[in-house]
């Protein structure tokens, strides 16, 4: 087959042939990936739309995915989500890494319920927004990305309150004083800005579950057990099952015995050994514990005056070895990792070492994998961001072996997809916000605009045409803004110029040079654009704190409806939570929350900061804008 065979056959199974870099340049995919990817996608039957849409967002090409999944997909894709009707804003955070004088060592579920309570009441905040909760391995080691789970379906035991369980009240004085010696050492480390030690943490919390789970439920907390695991029904079964296995096998289901590697071999998906079976409840009984958690946190933001509360964020994918890969081995493509295309601030691309869903098989199933997952979010939740939102029309594909920037986009039935999503936020009275930061068509946002999905405006990117900083009246009003993401260092290590030092030792920059200059044209650009609103005097150089309070002012000036402050910004932090690009050469998801000086800041302490009480003066300070 030569290339021009090849690029036909592979755009007739989705696969684009070209696509427009970060920098608007037309790009031709290498043959040698687009065959891969061919070969990988088998034989075209039911090829997926074309994704064209036009000026007023609606679908331009028919619904190809397969006759009777692709008309049930239409009147899912009616409903909308709920849309705010004026600015708020709230703080977003890396909730493992707010820790409080009763944490065991990582933030937890009542910690989220406190920080909500306090933001609401003290500061004004409508909502909290939250890194993903997905559940890790049972057994170490642990990963420490919230974007690598095991299964987005289920949530992390580690954001368990051990003492907010009610089994927990009817301990014995020997018990209560061996759950008080598990906890006594992490809850002295609180106050320190050693890394976060997941392992330690979960090592502690599983012994004190175990004792817990060995007490009798009354009759009322057996009955809402029970509910909870029907309700959850085969989904919970599985995850339950995967973890007894992990804990037995290791918690890679492709290096298991070939009697329990394929689920549809396993009874029921539950084990039928009655230590696993016994280990299997157990899990299934933590998940219960975090859901009744979940839920009060929501209820308490949402009973301090929040509109929206918890808003939850949903990863790309999961990793291949974990639960949901095992759970879905027909629908997820083994052999092939999601990722993103080189862009100015990630010169070599990203991999994230996540298998794509396949197109045509998820399509068959009208998308009814994603419905589910979405459903699980949005349950005890205001709001869901989505992360790489893009991932719902197209995703970027890197063949086993290659290079991040040697990869090509496969479009997915976004019909079905954004539908799927839509729904849910709209069967929850949700909102739903799209995080559509990077190489982006023009038709997507638009497409998702239409769908009442919000979009992500992140100030250091907001550009004009010309580069310069964007205009406050030119932002986007359906957004949410912010300054930066967890993927980019605070504000005070962007004066210090950071991002660059960090990302050139590291070997993650082609030219660091080229990237010193930029940066320091992009600050004293920012700096002007801050100037020229009246947020800082002209005659001086601002301190980080002035700096950062200016720049919240900024986006409190912009027209978009929600406003995100990173509380590492608030307290003055330097350290990035993540590194793109990195494993083990950077502590990424591991930080806990310090100030400028390194110090470890407890939950407690936050209301006697002064810039996170200035930062929250400064969003709040905007005009209301209403969505028209």
């Amino acid at each position: 087959m030569n290339d021009l065979d090849l690029a036909r056959r592979a755009e007739a199974l989705g696969v684009s042939a070209t696509y427009l870099d970060w920098r608007r340049r037309r790009v031709r995919v290498r043959p040698d990936t687009l065959r891969a990817i061919v070969d990988m996608l088998g034989d075209i039957t039911n090829p997926v739309p074309s994704g064209q849409v036009n000026a007023a967002g609606a679908v331009g090409a028919a619904h190809v995915a397969g006759g009777a999944a692709a008309a049930a997909s239409a009147p899912i894709a009616a409903a909308r989500p709920s849309l705010p009707r004026e600015r708020s804003w709230g703080f977003t955070v890396q909730l493992y890494s707010v820790r409080s004088k009763n944490s065991w060592g990582h933030g937890d579920l009542h910690d989220l319920a406190d920080l909500a309570t306090w933001s609401a009441r003290e500061l004004g905040a409508s909502f909290v927004l939250i890194n993903p909760l997905h559940a890790a391995e049972p057994v170490p080691p642990l990963s420490d990305s919230p974007y690598l789970p095991m299964t987005r379906r289920y949530v992390s035991p580690l954001y368990l309150r051990i003492e907010d369980i009610a089994e927990y009240q009817q301990l014995n004085t020997a018990q209560r004083d061996r759950i008080g010696q598990l906890a006594g050492p992490l809850r002295a480390a609180n106050d320190s800005p050693a890394l976060i030690d997941r392992e330690r943490v979960w090592a502690a919390k599983q012994e004190a579950l175990e004792l817990i789970h060995d007490v009798p439920r009354s009759g009322e907390r057996e009955a809402a057990y029970r509910a909870f695991t029907r309700r959850e029904g085969p989904d919970l079964a599985s995850w339950a099952a995967w973890c007894a296995l992990a804990e037995e096998h290791g918690p890679d289901w492709r290096r298991w015995p070939a009697h329990v590697r394929d689920p549809s071999l396993v009874a029921g998906t539950a084990p039928t050994a009655p230590v696993q079976r016994r280990r299997a409840e157990f899990h299934a009984w933590l998940q219960w514990l975090l859901d009744d958690q979940r839920s009060a946190a929501q209820r308490a933001a949402r009973a301090a005056g929040m509109s929206i509360g918890i808003v939850g964020d949903l990863a790309v994918g999961v990793h291949p070895g974990g639960a949901d890969a095992w759970a879905h081995q027909g629908l997820l493509v083994q052999g092939m990792s999601v990722g993103a295309p080189p862009d100015g601030f990630n010169q070599r691309g990203q991999d994230w070492a996540q298998p794509p869903w396949h197109p045509r098989l998820l399509a068959a199933a009208n998308a009814a994998p994603l419905a589910g997952l979405l459903r699980s979010a949005y349950r005890h939740a205001g709001g869901l961001r989505v992360d790489h939102v893009m991932g719902l029309m197209r995703l970027w594909w890197i063949p086993e072996g290659m290079s991040p920037g040697q990869g090509a986009y496969v479009r997915y039935d976004h019909g079905a997809m954004v539908g799927a999503l839509t729904a849910e936020a709209a069967r929850a009275s949700a909102i739903a916000i799209g995080e559509d930061l990077g190489t982006v068509d023009p038709w997507i946002r638009r497409y998702l605009a239409a769908h009442h999905v919000l979009g992500t405006t992140m100030l250091w990117f907001a550009r004009a045409p010309d580069g310069s900083p964007l205009r406050p009246e030119r932002w986007r009003r359906a957004c949410l803004a912010t300054v930066g993401t967890h993927d980019v260092p605070p504000v005070s290590a962007f004066l210090a110029g950071d991002q660059v030092s960090l990302r050139a030792r590291l070997g993650l920059l082609n030219d660091p040079e080229a990237e010193r200059r930029s940066a320091r044209l992009a600050l004293s650009a920012w700096h002007d654009a801050v100037v020229a609103e009246r947020l800082l005097a002209p005659d001086r150089r601002p301190s980080a704190g002035e700096f950062t309070v200016a720049l919240y002012g900024y986006l409190a000036r912009t027209r978009a409806v929600l406003v995100g402050v990173s509380l590492a910004d608030a307290v003055a932090d330097r350290r990035a939570q993540n590194v793109p690009g990195t494993s083990n050469e950077y502590p990424n998801w591991r930080i806990p929350l310090c100030d400028a000086d390194g110090r470890a800041v407890m939950l407690e302490d936050l209301g006697e900061l002064p810039l996170v009480r200035a930062v929250s003066a400064a969003v709040s300070a905007g005009p209301v804008s209403r969505l028209t």
